[in-house]
């Protein structure tokens, strides 16, 4: 599902009272036991969940898909958000409500509270890659020394 908030955070810069930022991540978070359970109505619902939870924290997820046994989220952040606790948040929030939802669909899976693996992956995305930044830094003083 690709821009599944179309709320104009496109922009490459957002600002909020006291800055000026461009945090976006890359979240992957895994079934327990990699399950392939991410499918239909659970994968339509996981996403409708994701955007809600997100919206909570403020955040913006621009685009979310995945396949039957993980789920990537791309999103932006602004810079008070704690992302484990963000993280946190959204796997035990979308997991007690897609066992809820769909407790007859996951049970030939899991036979205790399990949803989501305890481990997540999350990076940071940039158009601009490491080499650019310390050359831009390295580079701040060269003209006011002539």
């Amino acid at each position: 599902m690709k821009d599944i908030e179309n709320t104009g955070y496109d922009n490459i810069y957002n600002r909020n009272r006291h800055s000026v930022y461009c945090l976006r991540y890359h979240l992957v978070v895994v079934t327990k036991y990699r399950h392939p359970v991410i499918n239909g109505r659970i994968r339509e619902r996981l996403l409708e969940i994701t955007g809600e939870t997100f919206r909570k924290w403020k955040c913006y997820v621009i685009s979310a898909e995945g396949s039957q046994d993980h789920l990537h989220v791309y999103f932006s952040a602004p810079p008070q958000v704690r992302l484990s606790d963000l993280v946190n948040n959204y796997k035990t929030v979308s997991a007690r409500l897609i066992r809820k939802e769909f407790a007859s669909e996951l049970a030939p899976y899991y036979w205790k509270p399990f949803f989501w693996s305890r481990s997540y992956f999350l990076s940071t995305v940039s158009e601009v890659d490491d080499k650019t930044i310390r050359n831009y830094i390295e580079n701040q003083n060269k003209d006011d020394a002539t």
